[in-house]
């Protein structure tokens, strides 16, 4: 029942996921407005409902997630926290995914909080950015968590051996940052079991330096949608000038293929979302705005991770982390 374009287009991907990804998905939210799009792709008896006549709206923050505690994210996270479901995908509200999320399956032990895990469309494969916007307010020792966090992400949904880990400041240098990004280069130097590279800065971004960034969750989801914004804007000027003139038009022509296939790797729907890590079940959080091609793509990346066992590898990765610091 979440996003700007629900239920129309949540239920299309689902449709989607189902029939050309081979996902099974559960709808969870009201019959009334589910059955009627269901039937229309004659799908009611390939996909089963459960109701939830409340849900989160778009501009409703953390708090909501108390006031609905029969919410259509709060039935999905119970259903996953009872087993009858592998993952949650959403693409309504961010803050009450997170905070309903939190409430409902609960933080793995010893995680202090969870964060929002995005891919960027590097080369050759993606670089992972967490924290995007979990936590405004972080402490060092919560970054050293989040690198754990984004490694077991990027060996489980992008098959690495050893991510490099980056920390996001600005400079390189060990003595560049705020307090908190100094004491968590401190603090990641010395953990075993994190590829610490060092500092990065945030034209390091999109290089494929690292595959792993660590920030806080307000630096993170700034940066997260200035580099949206800037993709955006750059498209939009690309699109201006082929259409400037005639010869323009030809050479977008020749290169079209070329256009289309950066188009796509630069298609945050194409990723299926950024994943809530840390918690006790498999939550993905679509775009605001998906489309169908964004929910289906959610909903196989949900699958993917729930099948390679994301939630027990970062519990593993945390505990050892844990015992080797009281080891210390």
């Amino acid at each position: 029942m979440g996003g700007d374009n629900a239920p129309d287009e949540i239920v299309a991907g689902a449709v989607q996921a189902v029939r050309e990804r081979g996902v099974p998905v559960v709808l969870v939210g009201q019959p009334r407005a589910l059955h009627p799009l269901l039937a229309a792709h004659d799908a009611v008896s390939e996909i089963p409902l459960v109701r939830a006549e409340e849900a989160l709206a778009m501009d409703e923050g953390a708090l909501a997630s108390l006031r609905r505690p029969r919410s259509s994210i709060a039935i999905a996270c119970h259903l996953v926290r009872r087993g009858d479901a592998s993952a949650v995908v959403s693409a309504g509200s961010t803050a009450g995914v997170v905070a309903t999320g939190r409430l409902r399956l609960r933080g793995l032990p010893g995680v202090m909080r969870p964060a929002i895990t995005v891919p960027l469309p590097t080369r050759p494969y993606p670089t992972v950015l967490l924290d995007a916007g979990a936590n405004a307010d972080a402490k060092p020792e919560m970054l050293v968590q989040f690198a754990h966090l984004g490694v077991a992400y990027a060996e489980t949904a992008l098959g690495l051996v050893r991510p490099r880990v980056g920390l996001l400041t600005i400079g390189a240098e060990p003595e560049k940052g705020s307090k908190l990004v100094k004491r968590a280069h401190e603090l990641l130097s010395g953990t075993s079991g994190i590829d610490f590279t060092g500092n990065i800065e945030g034209d390091d971004l999109l290089t494929g330096k690292v595959d792993v960034v660590v920030t806080d969750g307000f630096t993170g989801n700034v940066t997260l949608k200035a580099l949206e914004g800037s993709v955006r804007y750059a498209f939009g000027q690309l699109r201006e000038t082929i259409n400037e003139s005639r010869v323009a038009k030809i050479g977008g022509l020749l290169q079209r293929a070329k256009l289309r296939e950066l188009a796509a790797r630069l298609d945050p729907e194409a990723h299926g979302g950024a994943v809530l890590l840390g918690l006790n079940g498999t939550v993905v959080i679509a775009h605001g705005s998906s489309r169908a091609k964004g929910i289906a793509a959610a909903c196989e990346l949900a699958a993917h991770l729930s099948a390679q066992g994301i939630v027990a590898r970062i519990g593993e990765r945390i505990a050892s982390a844990n015992k080797s610091h009281r080891r210390r």
